[in-house]
């Protein structure tokens, strides 16, 4: 068991060198009170992020849309390698009683991951926060801080930065995003 064990880890490793990983289970931080994600939808641009392999251009953006099924569609948007890249995913809020906590998924193929609005204001910003248990070994999280412009006020960045590290979240990881530059399509 032991050797399939490193064998996994050893494929692993490449994809998650692009990711932020820790020892240990997910921590559990707090999430949006009475979150509501009716006023959630829209277009949120990210400001800053822990390292993903999905998301590495600029000018990064997601909108939100309610689908007539309940569900929400995820639209995102980046330039990367000289073209906009689009992908599209869906959200869905599994209980009714921690509307804050979603599920994501950008494939037929992948469950659902954890995406979790830990604070909001629905106008200008909001911090979200996903992980990922790996056989309770260690765990792969993301943090974004979003924004409703593509610039928000320098305390605003600090606020979310700092309800994250009271949450547990290591942010020495943590990168701006590129929003010069961008074009609003």
């Amino acid at each position: 068991m032991s050797a399939y064990l490193l064998l996994f880890l050893f494929f692993l490793l490449p994809v998650a060198s692009a990711q932020t990983y820790r020892w240990g289970p997910c921590p559990t931080p707090m999430v949006q009170p009475n979150f509501n994600i009716q006023q959630y939808l829209g277009r949120w641009y990210e400001i800053e992020k822990l390292p993903t392999s999905f998301a590495r251009g600029k000018c990064i953006e997601a909108n939100y849309f309610f689908r007539q099924d309940g569900t929400v569609r995820i639209l995102n948007q980046q330039f990367y390698k000289d073209k906009i890249r689009r992908a599209e995913g869906t959200a869905v809020i599994h209980d009714p009683r921690n509307p804050a906590q979603l599920g994501v998924s950008f494939s037929y193929f992948t469950p659902y991951s954890t995406y979790w609005v830990l604070s909001t204001d629905y106008t200008t910003l909001a911090v979200v926060y996903s992980c990922t248990d790996i056989l309770h070994i260690f765990h792969v999280e993301f943090a974004w801080i979003l924004s409703r412009t593509r610039f928000p006020p320098p305390q605003s960045v600090l606020y979310a930065k700092q309800l994250l590290v009271n949450e547990g979240i290591d942010l020495s990881r943590m990168t701006a995003t590129d929003q010069t530059g961008c074009k609003d399509t």
